[in-house]
């Protein structure tokens, strides 16, 4: 592409502004008139439709499943979110839209909340959205018997109900200033009923797109779902969606022009494929985070002074540097990130190996050895990342055996299975959701099997509390009982890297998940 082509479309995509144009068109040697033609052409540019978007993705497995209680993995989650939608959605600027419902409203103490679902939405089936469908959908992952990874979600939802044709009431068992942002969640999309049941396996939803082939942890294919309410997305004909766990055929297939799209670019190489004139490098600052969960009900992960040894003992900055090569930011042993509104700034623990032997000596031990299971599938460098964390932490006398485990059933067969282990977080919008998805007591993603009755309290505490405030009061406290006392080491935070074909067109891309919320397929086009 030439220079004249990147500089009109980085305009059209917001990320200059008319005098950063003017200057950067100087420079080139283009001329101020040209300039000034180029960002009118450039800000009268709009969506194309046509064509098949191909995604080349890091993640998926064999035993993924269409059933949106069990989304796990980048495949199925941005799967999830073209053929579904949810009542709510975080935009691609960060604030929560309207989706399925068109509006809410809550109670005075935030224990209810009213949800009017918009009207001439019809599923994939040709079946109309009614109530009811909200009501089993959400239904779907409750109860005793639900091992939805959403049930932490809907857990303190007393009773769902319909209020005529257009609106769905929900009762909580407290209130809840973030419920909006909750029914957002990728797990609980809304799918069609009949007689108190879902119709199908997951495969039916709302979304722009409608399922036409799926292989498990290989490949899915949708097409355009023409009677969709929103005209405003879905700009491609259809989309292909193929699991590339190897980061090196990954991005040979971006190259070569196998695919259009890959996530979870390999930062060693990412400098070559930026000087790409043909390729996009795309970055987002959010709430991602990679973390070593310890199992806090095994030993010696059961001790505290334990786990502080080991999280002294690492290195962040190293791995930042290293791993991440500056893309991204210094974790504290928590995961609330700089973009959630309540983030705490804490003092950042730093690599002390004194103190390592310090709480070792406390924990009754002079030595420790453990066994730490890594697969880059948790995390794109997580094996590099397990064996600088192994050299950091030796000279506090603690031997690290890094495990290397096979990418496929990374996610089935050692994550929340072995004691220590690598793992991926996508952050979450608010920090109740974060904490209640992960650190809660007994919630289904607890990967540390951490239980904190004063954290436990606060949580239940700080999700009522309505006064902005006190509610950061609060959520500090929980972070710096994570900090101290949890069962995670969080080294970083990482931005999400993506890089793209310049024949891929885009709006601002959102930070809150990978792939623009997992929206790419949607709002994403081809310009030829």
């Amino acid at each position: 592409m030439s220079d004249i082509g990147k500089l009109k479309r980085l305009l059209g995509r917001g990320i200059i502004d008319r005098r950063s144009l003017m200057v950067c068109a100087a420079a080139l040697g283009i001329a101020v008139i040209a300039a000034g033609a180029l960002g009118t052409q450039a800000l009268a540019q709009e969506p194309k439709k046509g064509g098949t978007l191909r995604l080349g993705i890091g993640h998926g497995s064999t035993t993924d499943s269409l059933d949106p209680a069990t989304y796990e993995n980048l495949y199925m989650q941005t799967l999830g979110g073209t053929i579904h939608n949810t009542l709510t959605v975080v935009g691609n600027t960060g604030e929560l839209e309207p989706e399925l419902a068109e509006s809410w409203e809550a109670s005075e103490d935030a224990t209810e909340w009213r949800f009017k679902l918009r009207p001439g939405v019809t599923f994939h089936n040709g079946a109309p959205l009614t109530p009811e469908d909200v009501v089993v959908s959400i239904d779907h992952h409750r109860g005793e018997e639900s091992t939805s990874a959403a049930k932490p979600i809907v857990e303190p939802i007393q009773e769902i109900s319909a209020d005529g044709d257009d609106t769905v009431v929900f009762t909580l068992e407290n209130g809840n200033a973030d419920f909006p942002y909750l029914v957002s969640d990728y797990h609980l999309p809304i799918m069609p009923s009949e007689s108190g049941e879902i119709v199908g396996g997951g495969e039916i939803g709302a979304g722009s797109y409608k399922l036409a082939t799926f292989e498990p942890g290989v490949r899915a294919t949708v097409e355009r779902f023409e009677e969709h309410w929103n005209e405003e997305t879905g700009h491609v004909d259809g989309a292909e969606m193929l699991v590339i766990l190897d980061q090196t055929a990954r991005t040979n297939a971006l190259q070569t022009g196998e695919v259009d799209v890959i996530d979870r670019v390999d930062l060693k190489t990412l400098p070559l494929l930026a000087r790409q004139p043909n390729i996009e490098i795309v970055e987002t600052e959010g709430n991602a985070h990679y973390t070593f969960a310890m199992r806090t009900d095994a030993a010696p992960f059961d001790n505290n002074d334990v786990r502080l040894a080991l999280k002294y003992a690492m290195d962040r900055q190293e791995l930042l540097d290293k791993v991440l090569k500056g893309h991204g930011y210094l974790g504290n042993d928590h995961p609330i990130g700089k973009a959630d509104r309540f983030h705490a700034d804490l003092p950042q623990r730093e690599y002390d190996i004194e103190k390592a032997k310090e709480h070792l000596k406390k924990a009754g031990l002079e030595t420790l050895q453990v066994d730490l299971h890594a697969a880059d599938a948790a995390f794109p460098g997580a094996v590099d990342a397990a064996i600088l964390y192994k050299e950091q932490a030796a000279p506090a006398g603690i031997e690290i055996n890094v495990v290397r485990e096979p990418n496929d059933g990374y996610w089935s067969n050692v994550w929340m299975v072995e004691p220590f282990s690598a793992v991926y977080w996508g952050g979450r919008p608010t920090a109740d959701w974060m904490f209640s998805m992960a650190y809660a007591a007994g919630v289904p993603w607890n990967d540390s099997f951490w239980e904190h009755e004063r954290f436990n309290e606060l949580l239940v505490e700080a999700r009522s509390e309505l006064d902005d405030a006190k509610r950061q009061e609060l959520y500090t406290e929980m972070q710096e009982i994570v900090m101290d006392e949890g069962g995670v080491i969080v080294p970083m935070f990482n931005n999400y890297i993506m890089a793209l074909s310049d024949k891929v067109g885009h709006g601002e891309v959102g930070n809150n998940w990978a792939l623009d919320g997992f929206r790419a397929v949607e709002r994403w086009w081809l310009e030829e």
